[in-house]
C-alpha cells in the first residue's frame, strides 16, 4: 500500500472512531496554505483538531518525532485559519487530539485527547 492509501484508508477508520464516540465531523482535510487538519471535530462544546499518524512499525517513542514541535505549531497555525474563517465556533473550546493507528503496544486506534497546546 503506498502512503497515501495508507493515510486515508486511516483518517477514515479515524472518523468511524469518532463518529462512534460521539463526535460530529466538521470538515476533513481543511487545508490552507500554511497546512491541513485531518479532521475537525465537534463534541459537548469543544472544537477539536485531530492529527491522524498510521504507524504500523513505529513505537511509542518515535511517536515524538513524528509529531515534532514544527508539525504542532503548523496545525495550531491552519486551526487559527479555520476559526478565521468560520466565526460559528468562537465561542468553542479549541482542544488538539492525535489518533494513532495500528502503533505496536497500543490499541488498534488510539485516542490521544490534549495531544499538545499552543
Amino acid at each position: 500500500m503506498t502512503s497515501k492509501v495508507t493515510g486515508n484508508d486511516g483518517e477514515k477508520r479515524a472518523a468511524d472512531f469518532l463518529i462512534q464516540n460521539g463526535y460530529k465531523i466538521i470538515d476533513r482535510n481543511w487545508r490552507t496554505k500554511s497546512g491541513e487538519i485531518d479532521i475537525i471535530v465537534m463534541k459537548d462544546e469543544v472544537l477539536v483538531f485531530v492529527e491522524v499518524k498510521t504507524l504500523p512499525n513505529a513505537t511509542f517513542d518515535m511517536l515524538s518525532s513524528v509529531l515534532g514541535m514544527q508539525k504542532q505549531k503548523r496545525i495550531v497555525k491552519t486551526a487559527k485559519h479555520f476559526m478565521l474563517k468560520h466565526r460559528q465556533y468562537s465561542n468553542s473550546y479549541i482542544r488538539f487530539d492525535v489518533i494513532v493507528l495500528d502503533m505496536q503496544g497500543l490499541p488498534p486506534v488510539y485516542h490521544i485527547e490534549n495531544a499538545f497546546t499552543e
